[in-house]
């Protein structure tokens, strides 16, 4: 049953439920493993920082997120169907886990960091087409 989002615990939840469902998707899951090779146990922890910082105005977070995105779509080119199906799983996963106003907030927060990190990396590809 859906619960609200009152605690870092929560946040901890989300991010570790979200991410299960990313690393098992046929489309996200390789590009996070095997690309990108992300390690889960330095990530996970900048994740709940960074959406506890959103959600609860806490100021833990202290990372730069675009130049690790640009330099992964160097990698293997991130598409805007790429960042729709991030979006789906984020909201599914938060629909399946919490309701209330902070639930709204945080699918609000994560369609508009979508929206400018798809754009931004989008100018990269380009610049890269360009180039090339």
């Amino acid at each position: 049953m859906p619960k609200l989002i009152e605690t870092r615990a929560d946040v901890e939840l989300m991010v570790n439920q979200f991410y299960q469902k990313i690393r098992q998707d046929a489309e996200l899951g390789p590009i996070f493993d095997e690309v990108a090779q992300v390690d889960w146990d330095v990530h996970l922890p900048k994740m709940y920082d960074f959406w506890e910082g959103i959600l609860f105005g806490t100021l833990n977070y202290a990372g730069r997120p675009m130049p690790p995105h640009f330099r992964l779509t160097q990698k293997h080119t991130l598409t805007p169907v790429h960042f729709d199906r991030w979006l789906a799983l984020f909201f599914e996963n938060v629909d399946d886990l919490f309701e209330g106003d902070k639930a709204q907030e945080v699918k609000y927060r994560a369609y508009s960091i979508a929206t400018i990190m798809n754009n931004r990396v989008q100018q990269v590809n380009a610049q890269m087409e360009f180039e090339n």
